[in-house]
């Protein structure tokens, strides 16, 4: 204590030293007055949240024109999608020099190394050393004016980045739109508290999960595999996730999400998992921005047929499997298949829960009914939903499809081998999904049992595989 008094030249005596004595400067000392000066810039002593901001203008859905056609002869992935949506953004007058590009260490694989020139990696004492690849057209460029932040390999660190940037509108009345690019597996399950913080601190912006899936970033077994993060989102309520197939439903999602938050002042954020899968991506059907905001939409209807019939539902790049699986049951099986995208199955989960908790409190009025119910009440047979995450993540939806329901899901620990591989491991290829239809369709009594059987021999599945869960 004494050595501290000293230290700190702190005016009591050794006498009184022994009651440990709370000592406050006078009020027009350098040190008060510094504190109540600096208390002051902070917006005064009681912490304080700013509910309304500056409104920000969303972009329109014409300023991501490109990303709502067809990607023509060339294969791309929802990552390279969404940096080009981001090069968008970031070229907006009015949103531009507000939009923060976050990653940890990823950005090379992110494809945003072309950001680097452009926009410069945020450093307070700007490049000190000379990077690797300084004679590279895209070099690691560190600068005093730098909009990207660069955390290096610090999940924690980054998220922290982007909570801050994500609060600016409380805090110092200044919206910023910061997107925090990761390895979907490195975020949720690793800053889990961060993001429950996000929430209960009202952010807003939007959390990329880059490589999402359990069967889609192939090689890279248990560290990287993810097949839960988006059940661990549904936990926070102010996140909106979405896990998207193609380029102009993350564009759609992008832009209603500006619009939310930004201009209309919502309290959300927004994760959205992407994918490095290469594949065509089409032009946008007419009419689907809505299901793709709500969650569902159809995207591909067969024509009326005297057969059996099936409704197939995918998500992410398990959608691409339901839509060969859809095909195979048609060619090969003469059953007609509906294709259903679903962007976001959570939110088509608090949808329902919203509504039948409005039934039970509202008994006597008109019933509310979900938004997925009323997709598929005038729709023939069973329905088979597939996705690149654990059953449980689906699993949410049964209560309120009508009819019978089939879930197909990634249960079960990463790991590597190809794409194709992975997914007939883990039962969600198409083949598994055809087989899922047609026994479906034998115990709702369209088919014969044998005509199952006849399909696992011709689809070479072996059913005494080790059940994935327990692989």
């Amino acid at each position: 204590m004494k050595a501290f008094r000293d230290r700190f030249g702190i005016p009591v005596s050794d006498r009184e030293l022994k009651d440990v004595p709370f000592y406050r400067p006078p009020a027009d000392s350098p040190e008060m007055r510094y504190m109540k000066e600096r208390r002051g810039e902070l917006g005064g002593h009681i912490p304080a949240r700013r509910a309304q901001s500056q409104s920000l203008p969303a972009p329109a859905k014409s300023a991501f024109a490109s990303q709502l056609k067809s990607s023509g002869k060339r294969e791309i992935s929802t990552t390279m999608a969404f940096v080009r949506i981001l090069s968008s953004l970031l070229k907006d007058k009015v949103l531009g020099e507000r939009v923060v590009p976050i990653v940890p260490d990823e950005a090379r694989t992110f494809g945003m190394e072309g950001m680097f020139r452009q926009l410069g990696i945020y450093s307070s004492v700007g490049q000190q050393y000379t990077p690797h690849d300084a004679g590279g057209i895209l070099y690691y460029k560190e600068d005093v004016s730098g909009q990207i932040l660069e955390e290096g390999i610090n999940e924690a660190g980054a998220f922290s980045a982007w909570l801050a940037a994500a609060t600016s509108y409380s805090v110092s009345d200044y919206p910023m739109v910061p997107f925090y690019i990761f390895y979907s597996m490195f975020g949720f399950q690793r800053i889990g508290d961060l993001a429950w913080a996000a929430g209960d601190s009202q952010a807003r912006g939007f959390l990329i999960g880059g490589t999402s899936g359990r069967t889609t970033l192939n090689g890279e077994g248990l560290q990287h595999q993810d097949g839960h993060s988006h059940l661990m989102a549904a936990t926070v309520p102010n996140c909106v996730s979405y896990d998207p197939t193609y380029g102009y439903e993350l564009a759609v999602i992008i832009q209603d999400g500006m619009r939310r938050m930004y201009e209309e002042g919502e309290n959300v954020f927004y994760y959205i998992t992407t994918m490095n899968e290469n594949y065509h991506h089409p032009d946008m059907p007419e009419g689907v921005e809505d299901g793709i905001v709500k969650g569902a939409y159809a995207l591909k209807t067969t024509p009326a047929t005297d057969g059996p019939r099936v409704q197939l539902m995918g998500a992410g790049t398990i959608l691409r499997e339901v839509e060969a699986a859809a095909e195979l049951l048609h060619q090969n099986y003469g059953i007609a298949a509906d294709v259903w995208s679903l962007t976001s199955i959570n939110e088509l989960a608090r949808d329902g829960a919203d509504a039948v908790r409005w039934n039970r409190l509202h008994p006597i009025d008109e019933p509310h009914t979900p938004y997925i119910t009323q997709l598929l009440a005038n729709r023939e047979g069973p329905t088979v939903i597939a996705t690149d995450y654990i059953k449980a993540y689906a699993e949410q939806l049964r209560e309120f499809i009508p009819g019978a329901c089939t879930v197909l899901g990634t249960d079960g620990f990463g790991r590597s081998d190809t794409r194709k591989n992975l997914r007939q491991h883990f039962e969600v290829s198409r083949h598994f999904i055809v087989i899922a239809a047609l026994k479906a369709l034998v115990d709702e009594g369209s088919l014969k049992a044998s005509v199952v059987a006849e399909a696992l021999n011709t689809l070479g599945i072996n059913v005494e595989k080790t059940n994935p869960r327990n692989a």
